[in-house]
């Protein structure tokens, strides 16, 4: 599914969960990676239209080869994440109702089909998930390939969501609404021909002193983009894309003869 359809599951949980957690605390007293700046694509891109030159548009096949393996387990200093492939591989209807209140910034909302002007030509999901219930996280994963220069284009929008969005927005969510308070650049990963990288701050749907933290990097290789959401259920700041993911699934992708050069 799309990577805004796990956060429909995260506020729910959330909602259940905070009346405990204030209760308490009241007993009690109470990056993204390493790499270039978001801002500017790598020196080997600039200038070069990567996709008109490049190979074929990746099929959902290719993609899939690409993707990382259901059931492995990925580690690194946060903990170990598992893989899984979501139940459902489209968009729900309850799901392409998440609109941005301002087109400019609905690319930090979705990029899956149908959420966009910009739709990808062949798309393959995964999910990455450590813990479970107040204490879990989850990486959405999305690998999506595009035509005619669709996957530049997707960047591009998604720097200029970055500044024209930096001071907030609205999610419409049918007959609710998240209010993103800001929208943080950060350094992304040294990968493919650009990426980009951001911090979201999203307020609860229903009690807004109550904000979570997101993060989404979304690198582009040619035609085709890697996108990860991590979303946690806790109102603990997460600290970012585990950088050890984002390079497995880079490795998987490179392997599979999806990357530069394929």
């Amino acid at each position: 599914m799309g990577e805004r359809a796990a956060a429909a599951r995260g506020w729910a949980v959330l909602s259940a969960v905070v009346p405990a957690l204030v209760l308490a605390a009241t007993a009690c007293g109470g990056g993204g990676g390493g790499g270039r700046s978001p801002a500017a694509p790598s020196p080997g891109s600039a200038g070069r239209p990567a996709e008109a030159a490049g190979p074929p548009v990746p099929t959902a096949e290719r993609l899939e080869e690409a993707a990382l393996r259901d059931g492995a387990r990925i580690g690194g200093p946060g903990g170990t994440y598992e893989i899984g492939v979501p139940l459902l591989e489209g968009p729900s209807e309850d799901f392409l109702e998440y609109r941005a209140d301002r087109a400019v910034c609905q690319p930090l909302v979705s990029l899956a089909r149908g959420a966009t002007g910009e739709d990808p030509a062949a798309e393959v999901n995964r999910e990455a998930v450590l813990g479970e219930g107040i204490g879990q996280r989850q990486v959405s994963v999305q690998l999506r390939s595009y035509g005619s220069g669709g996957a530049a284009r997707v960047l591009a929008a998604l720097r200029e969501a970055g500044t024209a969005c930096a001071g907030g927005f609205v999610e419409e969510r049918g007959v609710a609404e998240a209010r993103y308070r800001s929208v943080e650049p950060l350094e992304a990963p040294d990968l493919g021909d650009e990426a980009v990288a951001y911090r979201l701050r999203i307020e609860d749907v229903k009690d807004r002193e109550l904000v979570l933290t997101e993060y989404l990097t979304v690198v582009r290789s040619g035609a085709t983009t890697l996108s990860f959401r991590l979303e946690a259920f806790s109102l603990d700041d997460p600290g970012g894309v585990p950088r050890e993911l984002v390079a497995a699934q880079w490795d998987a992708f490179t392997r599979a003869g999806a990357g530069p050069g394929a």
